[in-house]
């Protein structure tokens, strides 16, 4: 039997260019499993992908209810997409609650696959469905939406009859059964996700029995969508054109954790991680704690601010320290943050923003931190800040951040989110050999002067102080936190000497953009608006700037990635539109900056709402504000 299990043929495969699937479930069902493994499977036949898992905030909320639903979004296209989709063109609903978070979002004559054996009184009653009503019966959505109502869990446990496992790790197949519907649906083939099976189940866990059940399940699911006689036809996306390479599904966290190792690598020094544990960054820690045969080092504090120091201590040390936070702790680094400034040592800080204020909701995304990550710590205290704009992008980015660290001897803050943090796409794997060394030095007794060494003498070009090691003979010196002394680095209240110090570590950072590249526009570099964005935004606005386009407006877009310093060429940018527009998932901060340093009335596009922008949602309103224009 071949593993494309292509089935009998007799339903007819439909062209379609991109489609938008969504399993969703309760938090034990699987759905990120299930979504992964049918985003896998989709770039591995060549379909451009881009993802995006929604987990429940609450670690395990009552089962069937409708705030512990968990769901994965996945766009699958045969040409370049930016985002997970707008509008759900297949739902896969687990249960009743399921189906009532999530139809809303189907498209009117979109298909919904839903297991109906769950579909009964209690659990109808427990997601707040009126007694006696059931959604899959109403004729009204049925005239809306194409609904299949398919019995997988009795399916599924038919499927295992005979197989010695217990009822609960049957329950658990489940999902399989409707990722193996998805699968005959698009064409896809099984052989990876079987082979995740075995490798996974048959290793480490030492039960073959799972693998061989949960690919009878996935097979059943496979084998009901083509003979139940239950769907019209089949789909068929074909390859998306793609860049010769090998390419693999990453997450914008793995992409941090991958990166981290390369800096290891090109610096020539152990990059040690110390971290504590928080939604949506502690992936970080976990990846990297697997890595220690990479020259990567990781620690797990007792909290943000033992982590922070201990991060700063090994770039005391000479190793290069980075950490991982989310705002709440980047809040409690904050004053450590101060203390690496004024050090002048290099540090990663990556801040994974979530929803706020306080725990907010942990699992949701936003944009929230830039103005905490420019200027959220006591005294003029600046700092390189950096944004990736999609998942793979967090490689550069990440070695980026390393490279402008060591570069100038200071801090760097890297604002990814929730959305780039557990969003996934494919990456064209680069070759180690193409990617640049990351020159480090450190100062011997040829750094003195007059037999003194001056532990804040300054590299003319970058003035970035020495690096000088711990234990280097000749080269004692004091470090802390108070003020100090220009070139000797003595304690020092001047107020001469203060405010001269303050500007140079203002202007060290602002000499950082010498080496920054310009900032890039899509479209034409003159026009009637500009969309400038940052961070995880770049999809939504990328996509909305080309469709407004292919109307005939003259609508270009642009996206920061240095966002301090800012590229040198932003304001003559700027300058070439007649109107800029900022969307942001918060209430203006990147607006705010923009209109203060540049004079630019900017209009925003803000949402908070834990939630990525809708395509569609930029479009309506960039509209909106050109015709207001005229």
């Amino acid at each position: 039997m071949s593993q494309m299990m292509t089935g009998s043929g007799k339903k007819p495969a439909t062209p379609v260019g991109a489609v938008v699937i969504r399993f969703a479930g309760d938090s034990g069902d699987g759905m990120q499993f299930a979504g992964g493994e049918f985003a896998s499977t989709s770039a591995i036949v060549g379909n451009d992908i881009a993802t995006f898992p929604d987990f429940p905030a609450e670690i395990r909320a009552p089962r069937g209810t409708t705030f512990g639903v968990s769901g994965f979004q996945l766009q699958f296209s045969s040409s370049d997409i930016h985002t997970p989709g707008d509008v759900v063109n297949v739902l896969m609903a687990m249960n009743p609650a399921a189906l009532k978070v999530n139809l809303h979002e189907v498209e009117e004559g979109g298909i919904v696959i839903a297991d109906s054996d769950e579909f009964t009184p209690a659990n109808l009653s427990k997601c707040g469905y009126p007694p006696g009503y059931d959604p899959l019966a109403d004729e009204t959505l049925n005239a809306k939406y194409r609904i299949f109502r398919v019995p997988m869990s009795r399916l599924t446990r038919e499927a295992l009859a005979g197989v010695e496992i217990g009822t609960k790790d049957m329950d658990r197949c489940r999902n399989m059964f409707a990722l193996g519907i998805a699968y005959w649906l698009y064409q896809r083939p099984i052989d990876s996700t079987v082979n995740r099976f075995n490798a996974y189940y048959g290793g480490a866990k030492k039960r073959p029995e799972l693998a061989a059940a949960n690919t009878m399940v996935l097979k059943a699911g496979y084998y009901f969508g083509d003979t139940a006689e239950l769907f019209p036809m089949r789909y068929e996306v074909a390859p998306a054109p793609k860049i010769p390479g090998t390419y693999r599904r990453i997450s914008g966290n793995h992409a941090i954790v991958l990166a981290l190792a390369t800096v290891a690598a090109k610096a020539r020094k152990d990059v040690v991680f110390a971290g504590y544990p928080i939604t949506p960054a502690s992936e970080i820690l976990h990846g990297l704690a697997r890595l220690k045969h990479l020259g990567v080092r990781t620690f797990q504090a007792e909290d943000e601010i033992a982590a922070m120091c201990a991060a700063i201590g090994a770039s005391y040390a000479g190793q290069l320290g980075v950490t991982a936070t989310s705002g709440p702790g980047l809040a409690l680094k904050s004053e450590g943050l101060g203390l690496a400034v004024i050090y002048e040592l290099p540090l990663v800080v990556i801040d994974v923003q979530r929803a706020g204020p306080s725990t907010g909701m942990p699992t949701k995304t936003e944009q929230a931190d830039l103005l905490q990550a420019m200027f959220g710590r006591p005294g003029e205290c600046p700092c390189i800040v950096l944004a990736p704009g999609t998942p793979a992008e967090c490689f550069d980015m990440t070695i980026e951040a390393a490279r402008l660290a060591i570069r100038h001897m200071t801090p760097v803050v890297l604002l990814s989110d929730a959305y780039i943090a557990n969003g996934t796409e494919p990456w064209k794997i680069p070759s180690l050999d193409a990617i640049t060394e990351i020159p480090v030095s450190h100062p011997g007794v040829e750094a003195k002067t007059n037999g003194v060494f001056q532990p804040y003498a300054r590299d003319e070009h970058t003035l970035a102080r020495p690096w000088a090691l711990p234990g280097t003979p000749g080269l004692e010196h004091r470090i802390g936190s108070l003020e100090k002394q220009q070139l000797t680095g003595n304690v020092s209240y001047d107020p001469a000497n203060h405010e001269a110090m303050v500007k140079l570590r203002q202007e060290k950072i602002d000499r950082a953009a010498a080496t920054i590249p310009p900032l890039q526009v899509r479209g034409d570099d003159s026009g009637d608006v500009l969309i400038l964005g940052w961070g995880s935004t770049y999809g939504a606005i990328t996509t909305a700037g080309d469709r407004l386009r292919e109307e005939g407006r003259r609508v270009s877009t642009a996206h920061l990635r240095y966002l301090n310093p800012m590229p040198g060429n932003l304001e003559q940018v700027l300058r070439r539109f007649k109107q800029v527009i900022i969307p942001e998932n918060n209430l203006g901060q990147l607006r705010m900056i923009i209109r203060a340093r540049f004079l630019t009335d900017a209009k925003g596009i803000n949402h908070v709402r834990g939630r990525a922008f809708r395509v569609d949602s930029i479009v309506h309103e960039v509209r909106e504000m050109m015709n207001k224009q005229g």
